[in-house]
């Protein structure tokens, strides 16, 4: 088949999150099964300025017309990430204002709505219509809604497949968006891109995909329920009974994430020898500042800062943690005020706690690979890809039992697991952790169950071939968009 990913962010490229890291590996897992599966993402001014990669002009202007009043220049360039084409629309704004991976999401909506018809333009220029076009979270919600509604010539054979990253963020605007891209305003109802009196992106790619999946069996069963469901539950339970809600469970790019051959690590090790991960820790000790408390394990959280991602239950539970005793490392960046509370809490046991206040992808590498455990207390996780880093790095996971981590982490087995969003339960599970620690052959045999475990991509991509083969055979038979 033919696919096309597109994404706003693509590692290497631009990372803010695990969408990034999906982007980036699972087109390559779709080619190695035989598949033409190319990605498309807007061109940064960061992407254009790296020397890393050699981008070639394919189309040096095109015109992308947002409405009878508004036509929009862009041009469109081409590069290669290890044998995958990566396409790249750029424009005189937007992109421009994107200098590092933390800028690459600018207030507004229009420069989605621009992206979204500049990719199907771009293509029909190209002459390269694929068979299935999967868009990822609500940037791209409007791509399903305007192949059939703009370009339908052109599009309404194409399957459309929606995977949904985290339904926590929807992308929820004005009556005006139908308006800059010249579409029907009897849309607005709530069967199709309306919910909550805002259009909403989110949903309208859910209402006029083909197929709808998120990125963990068990995230896929939560959105269905008012606890998961960020006001959508209704449209996610009417979805699976349509058959059309699934969920496929992320894998990671087993090479980017590799402890044998880590350009960003100090020592390499593997499960025949784990030497160099003793090295890692002592050289990671050394870089935050800390020192080497004996007993102590080291843990590490690579994190946005926020309360889905447990950062003020782990607050909570810090100092009884500390007095384990354990030693911490946490990295993010994200609320202020949890960012402020780390700093201080920094202060307050400096012989414990580290506090890297930066996106800094080659120092959270060796926190992956010099930590101990790693904590992963969510609120909610549609798949989380921390924990299968840290597991293929040997470091421990502690998660709570929620999405993907659920999915993925196992008590005792490669990890340990906590049900309730409780600090108690969260230091109890942190205290088994410490407790196998005292015991070399358990510990051992923990990051080698971790270690050994197929995180790749490829099962994954036979069951995303699958999707892709159920999209396409109901666009055959020209389902009607309802809801």
């Amino acid at each position: 088949m033919r696919i096309l990913f597109v994404s706003v962010e693509v590692a290497p490229f631009a990372k803010v999150g695990g969408l990034a890291d999906v982007a980036g590996a699972l087109p390559k897992a779709l080619r190695r099964l035989g598949h033409d599966a190319r990605v498309i993402m807007p061109l940064y001014r960061m992407i254009e300025e790296d020397p890393r990669w050699t981008i070639v002009d394919t189309i040096d202007e095109f015109d992308v017309e947002m409405n009878p009043h508004w036509t929009k220049k862009a041009c469109f360039k081409e590069t290669e990430l290890d044998g995958l084409p990566v396409g790249f629309i750029g424009t005189d704004e937007w992109y421009d204002k994107s200098v590092n991976s933390e800028s690459v999401y600018q207030p507004g909506g229009i420069q989605h709505l621009f992206f979204s018809q500049a990719v199907l333009t771009a293509m029909e220029q190209l002459d390269w219509i694929p068979d299935v076009i999967h868009c990822n979270d609500w940037h791209t919600g409007f791509i399903p809604l305007l192949m059939r509604e703009k370009h339908p010539a052109t599009w309404d054979h194409v399957a459309s497949i929606y995977t949904i990253h985290n339904l926590a963020y929807q992308g929820e605007f004005g009556l005006d968006v139908l308006d800059a891209l010249n579409l029907r305003r009897d849309l607005y109802n709530s069967e199709q891109v309306e919910a909550w009196g805002s259009v909403n992106f989110l949903k309208t790619g859910a209402v006029f995909a083909d197929r709808v999946n998120t990125v963990s069996e068990n995230y896929a069963e939560e959105i269905q329920t008012p606890r998961f469901g960020c006001s959508l539950e209704g449209l996610m339970l009417h979805l699976h009974r349509q058959g059309r809600l699934s969920g496929i469970l992320n894998g990671i790019d087993m090479d980017v994430f590799n402890p044998e051959k880590d350009p960003d690590i100090p020592a390499h090790f593997s499960t025949n020898n784990l030497a160099g991960k003793q090295d890692c820790r002592s050289k990671l000790l050394q870089e935050v500042g800390l020192p080497d408390i004996k007993g102590a394990p080291l843990f590490g959280v690579v994190s946005r800062l926020s309360s889905q991602k447990g950062m003020d239950l782990m607050l909570k539970a810090a100092e009884a943690m500390f007095s384990l005793p354990v030693q911490l490392i946490v990295q993010g960046l994200g609320d202020p005020a949890l960012a402020t509370a780390f700093s201080r809490l920094e202060a307050r046991y400096p012989n414990n706690f580290r506090f890297v206040q930066r996106f800094d992808a080659p120092i959270a590498q060796r926190i992956y690979a010099g930590c101990d455990g790693f904590l992963m207390p969510s609120a909610f996780e549609p798949c989380g890809l921390g924990q299968m880093i840290a597991m293929r790095y040997g470091t421990v996971p502690v998660v709570r039992s929620t999405g993907g981590l659920a999915d993925t982490v196992f008590e005792g087995a490669n990890g340990f697991v906590f049900e309730h969003l409780d600090p108690s339960e969260f230091l109890g599970a942190v205290e088994r952790v410490r407790n196998a620690y005292q015991n070399p052959d358990t510990w051992r045999a923990l990051m080698l169950n971790g270690m050994e475990a197929d995180l790749s991509w490829d099962s994954s991509a036979l069951d995303y071939a699958k999707l892709y083969g159920e999209a396409v055979n109901s666009r055959r038979v020209r389902r009607p968009v309802t809801v």
